[in-house]
């Protein structure tokens, strides 16, 4: 126990000193040997990992910034050519009725024409059946006329006044 009894932390023994560096050396070869560099290389690594994760990230975003761009050139090409195609639509549904109006414009005005064609072409048979008609009465009238030419000519006169008077009731 005497041993105890000498010790001071502010004065040690040479002895103790000694081991104590001996130790220490021992201890600090041993670390750096074994764990200093694997904690080393580790930390380079993580570092390593870290610097490629960042590296990576920075790439996304651009990649996304990129995608995020080509979809707006995309979305406006496609509202472009949605546009386009409404406007397509538009002429052609306007042509379609110019069209359509225009033949039917030109079928009134054919069936117009028609029928005022059907018109002429009857009121001209109703004349020409008037005429005939008229013809052969005067031609009966001219007849019966010269039948009884035998008569006078009060006789003759009176007797076409009565014929006149006839025909009117025809």
């Amino acid at each position: 126990m005497l041993f105890l009894a000498d010790f001071n932390v502010l004065k040690p023994e040479p002895g103790l000193l000694i081991w104590t560096t001996i130790i220490f050396l021992l201890f600090w070869f041993l670390m750096s040997r074994f764990a200093f560099k694997p904690i080393g290389e580790a930390l380079k690594k993580r570092e390593s990992d870290i610097q490629d994760a960042l590296d990576q990230a920075k790439k996304a975003r651009e990649e996304m910034a990129n995608l995020h761009a080509q979809n707006e050139k995309l979305l406006a090409e496609a509202r472009e050519e949605r546009s386009q195609i409404l406007k397509e639509a538009k002429e052609a549904a306007e042509k379609y009725t110019a069209e359509t109006k225009e033949k039917a414009t030109a079928e009134y005005k054919r069936k117009v024409e028609s029928a005022i064609q059907d018109i002429e072409n009857q009121k001209m048979a109703a004349l020409v059946e008037l005429k005939n008609q008229a013809g052969k009465m005067a031609i009966d009238i001219a007849e019966k006329v010269l039948r009884r030419e035998l008569g006078s000519k009060a006789d003759q006169e009176a007797f076409a006044k009565s014929l006149a008077d006839q025909i009117k009731l025809n």
